[in-house]
């Protein structure tokens, strides 16, 4: 029997909205992302920011780990929609907005890796694993190459996903992804 008390329903929201003005606010451009402005952007004080997140590494540490989520439980979710093909296309999108929304967390969450906190041999598991499920589904539908390794493609993901700070990055990762699809695409026999 666990002893971990279910938060109330008043303190998961106000989590679940600071997480998401802390989204939203480190995913703009325009000024820098403070912890007074995350908790005003969710419509909380400052003291309720604290209970959740004693520190912005906590908090950028508690973002992290829930956009990596939605990156990772995106993949079976786009195979009930997509074939698997365009289903890898949209993932690796969804890989790249997740990836490029990062700037002003940026050296707060080199920091927190460094140190440990994220255990980046799981985050890449997680990743490969997500990745592994649409190559499958592919292989299996014949338009996805068997001999592929998933991790391969995440890792050749996230490089090209460093393009995007460069001048035209966006317009070259994108076609990076397109060449990625194409090296993976099982060819017409």
């Amino acid at each position: 029997m666990s002893s971990a008390k279910k938060p109330r329903a008043d303190a998961e929201r106000n989590r679940l909205r600071l997480l998401a003005a802390a989204r939203k606010a480190f995913g703009q451009d325009d000024e820098p992302v403070t912890l007074e402005r995350v908790a005003r952007e969710a419509g909380v004080g400052i003291g309720t920011l604290y209970r959740h997140f004693p520190t912005r590494e906590a908090l950028v540490e508690a973002l992290y780990r829930d956009e990596l989520a939605q990156v990772v439980a995106s993949a079976p979710k786009l195979l009930e929609s997509e074939k698997p093909i365009r289903a890898l296309r949209r993932w690796m999108d969804r890989f790249a907005e997740y990836a490029s929304t990062k700037h002003d967390m940026a050296d707060t969450l080199r920091a927190i890796i460094e140190a440990g906190t994220v255990d980046m041999t799981q985050v890449r598991a997680e990743l490969t694993e997500a990745v592994q499920l649409i190559m499958d589904a592919g292989a299996a539908d014949g338009t996805l190459r068997a001999d592929v390794r998933a991790q391969d493609v995440v890792v050749t993901v996230v490089g090209a996903c460093s393009m995007r700070t460069l001048p035209d990055g966006p317009e070259q990762l994108d076609r990076m992804l397109d060449l990625i699809l194409a090296g993976v695409r099982q060819p017409p026999s």
